[in-house]
């Protein structure tokens, strides 16, 4: 009996010695990555490295990886052993991704001394948002209007060759690179994690995204669609220093963990590997058709002599009508070709990808919510007012009438109390900005079809008949819409004329 019931003790005590044998083990693999010196091959072999196996393409045990990226970011450290690591970047900021030739001595000659070509995305990580990419992706243009997801940071980027990034895929750029040349590409993601969540109550958690690299050679046909590796990893992307918020939050947690705990978590590291993973879907699909040429509105650097690809091809040019032969509004019957020519003749081309099939009724129907939420408050407002044909109000106008001996005769009459007379007097409209006599002379000539310097002075008709000058206070303090009529006195001095205000 006594030896039946020593039997449970003994089993714990086993137990308990194989936890601590698992925990040591797993201790070591952060105390080995913390050594100064570790072989790259060696790292990635490791666990915390890899994705899940279903990512992987079928043959990748025995496929040798050709090259090897690094984003210069910090990894979290609140992330368990075995999980992929997870990386938090600031929207908008700069970040490197070193592009590493990994190739051993006389592996892949064909590619020795010739371009590759990389395709950089930003995607979702979550299965359920890359079945609806293309609606998300839709949501944030019409949300952004003229943004991008993905930019490229050209000034800082080293090695990086005919850079390109087509305006209707915002979270894809693709450049040419030298594997044999030290390449560091510098990389802006402008969305938000917390854009693409279903509730936004503040204080929700935003969705992960993966940066993911597809690199090609060239093939036969000197087009780059054969595909020679794909990295990717996971990020999130916080509003600027938001990121380094998290990172401090995610340090301090650890901090106050129990050293027993704090083996379960990867260690942060200074730079994120991506690891291996299968192409993207598109990549199949390249399309080899010279792409616009990098052009964003965040950045908008030429790329210095050399770097240009003889085969690249500039973007067609927009032929615009002329603007004295074009309305200035835009009519309803106005075709979505006349519409496209209206938006670039009234400035609002960065708008014209978004109203591409939009007819001119289909514009004018908008309501001001509606172009407010789709351009943003300040060019909303701008396109709104053009497209209803909103003037803006004049500070002063005046009626004016030129007198004849007609007119003054009528006048006579009617002073006279002959209200009989059925003479129908034509005044102009003269619309004054500045309130200057010098404005108010232009004006008066122009509806005359005269020179300005036909006019010698303007004087306005005051009390007892007398002549006042008009000076610039005086136009400054004329009622809106006052009239008067205009009569002519020639000038004693020279060939011009004197204008009363009556």
């Amino acid at each position: 009996m006594a030896w039946a019931l020593k039997l449970p003790l003994t089993d714990e005590v086993i137990e308990s010695g194989l936890v601590q044998d698992f925990d040591a083990s797993l201790s070591g693999i952060g105390q080995e990555l913390g050594a100064g010196a570790y072989s790259m091959s060696d790292v990635l072999a490791l666990p915390i490295f890899k994705q899940e196996e279903s990512n992987l393409p079928p043959d990748s045990e025995n496929k040798i990886l050709p090259f090897q990226y690094v984003l210069c970011a910090a990894t979290s450290p609140a992330i368990k052993l075995h999980d992929e690591t997870l990386t938090y970047l600031n929207q908008g900021q700069s970040y490197e991704i070193r592009m590493l030739d990994n190739r051993k001595l006389g592996e892949l000659p064909e590619i020795t001394g010739k371009m590759v070509k990389s395709i950089i995305r930003v995607v979702f990580h979550d299965r359920r948002l890359q079945y609806t990419e293309h609606q998300q992706l839709e949501g944030w243009r019409w949300n952004r209007p003229g943004d991008r997801i993905l930019d490229l940071d050209i000034p800082m980027s080293v090695g990086m060759v005919d850079p390109r990034a087509n305006p209707t895929q915002l979270n894809t750029v693709e450049f040419l690179w030298d594997p044999s040349k030290r390449t560091s590409v510098f990389i802006q993601v402008h969305c938000i994690s917390t854009e693409f969540t279903m509730r936004k109550h503040g204080g929700e958690k935003g969705v992960p995204f993966r940066i993911q690299i597809d690199t090609f050679k060239e093939n036969d046909g000197e087009e780059y669609t054969e595909h020679q590796h794909s990295a990717s990893c996971q990020v999130k992307v916080f509003k600027p220093k938001g990121a380094d918020r998290k990172q401090k939050t995610d340090r301090e947690k650890m901090e106050k963990r129990a050293p027993q705990e704090k083996e379960k978590y990867q260690p942060s590291y200074e730079t994120t590997i991506l690891t291996e993973c299968s192409p993207w879907p598109e990549v199949t699909y390249v399309n080899n058709s010279p792409s616009p040429g990098f052009n964003s509105t965040h950045n908008s650097f030429p790329v210095a002599e050399g770097n240009g690809s003889p085969g690249h091809q500039p973007e067609p040019v927009v032929q615009v009508a002329d603007v004295s032969t074009s309305p200035c509004n835009l009519l309803p019957a106005a075709t979505p070709q006349d519409a496209q020519q209206w938006l670039h003749r009234n400035r609002f081309s960065p708008f014209c990808r978004l109203f591409t099939n939009f007819s001119g009724a289909d514009l004018l129907k908008l309501t001001r919510e509606d172009v407010i939420q789709i351009c943003g408050p300040a060019d909303g407002i701008r396109l709104f007012n053009a497209l209803k044909g909103r003037v803006v109000r004049p500070r002063l106008t005046v009626y004016v009438c030129q007198e004849s001996q007609q007119a003054r005769e009528q006048q006579q009459k009617h002073e006279n109390g002959d209200t009989a007379s059925s003479t129908f007097f034509v005044y102009h409209a003269i619309y004054l900005e500045d309130l200057t006599a010098v404005e108010l002379t232009e004006k008066i000539a122009q509806l005359f079809n005269i020179s300005p310097r036909q006019i010698s002075q303007i004087f306005k008709q005051g009390p007892t008949g007398i002549h006042v000058l008009v000076s610039d206070e005086m136009i400054q303090n004329f009622q809106d819409e006052v009239c008067f009529v205009l009569d002519t006195m020639k000038a004693e001095t020279n060939d011009g004329y004197h204008i009363i205000l009556k």
